[in-house]
């Protein structure tokens, strides 16, 4: 056998096996696959869109316009939901901080109220003790003056006791020396009376109470006006 006839041979032994392949591959894909499994998972999903790995078998599918068109108003309604959900919340925020804010204004009005309160009651307080201190201190000044003006009347009582004594006594020596001074035994006596009697007197006129008690009324209520 030559060359050429064996590469020749070759060539048509390998076109056999090449025919005798694709003749099996072709009795394999007309074998039918088995069925899935009932209980497996199925994802349908538009598959030009993004794919989301949830699990079980992907099953493509083709959207109509009718879905299309109800899948964009879906998308559309709940942007409106979230665009008013936010502006809901926005709301509700608003009212939450304004109604915080009334709270704080009020507290600080209570607060202020009730310090004003205090120190109301605290001005009051020191005007009562005040008004005490006064009427203490007019009531003790009272009855200092009423303690001294019953002095002055009774000094007042004493002084004019006292003079009168003594007037009723000169006017007992000078009835003695009338009545008695002309009898011998009685005239030594009856003279040196009536020297005493010549004598000039120094005598303090008694003070009168109720001048006396004026001038202290006087200093007491310039001293009360001075406090």
């Amino acid at each position: 056998m030559t060359k050429n006839t064996s590469v020749v041979l070759v060539l048509v032994l390998a076109a056999v096996c090449a025919q005798d392949a694709l003749a099996q591959d072709s009795s394999r894909d007309q074998v039918s696959p088995p069925p899935m499994d009932p209980k497996r998972k199925v994802s349908k999903q538009v598959c030009t869109r993004t794919i989301q790995m949830d699990g079980g078998n992907l099953m493509c599918i083709q959207l109509t316009d009718a879905q299309i068109r109800a899948e964009i108003a879906e998308q559309e309604r709940q942007a409106r939901e979230r665009k008013e959900a936010e502006e809901r919340a926005a709301r509700e925020r608003l009212e939450r901080e304004q109604a915080e804010q009334l709270a704080r204004e009020e507290a600080a009005r209570k607060a202020r109220a009730a310090e004003e309160e205090r120190l109301a009651a605290e001005a009051a307080r020191k005007a009562q003790e005040e008004r005490e201190r006064q009427e203490k201190a007019e009531a003790e000044a009272r009855a200092r003056q009423l303690a001294e003006q019953e002095a002055r009347e009774a000094a007042e009582r004493e002084c004019r006791r006292v003079a009168q004594e003594r007037l009723d006594g000169r006017a007992l020596l000078v009835n003695f020396v009338d009545n008695y001074g002309k009898i011998e035994e009685n005239k030594g006596i009856a003279g040196q009376i009536t020297a005493f009697l010549a004598k000039a007197r120094k005598v303090e006129p008694c003070p009168s109470a109720d001048s006396t008690a004026k001038l202290s009324q006087t200093e007491t209520a310039t001293a009360t006006r001075s406090r």
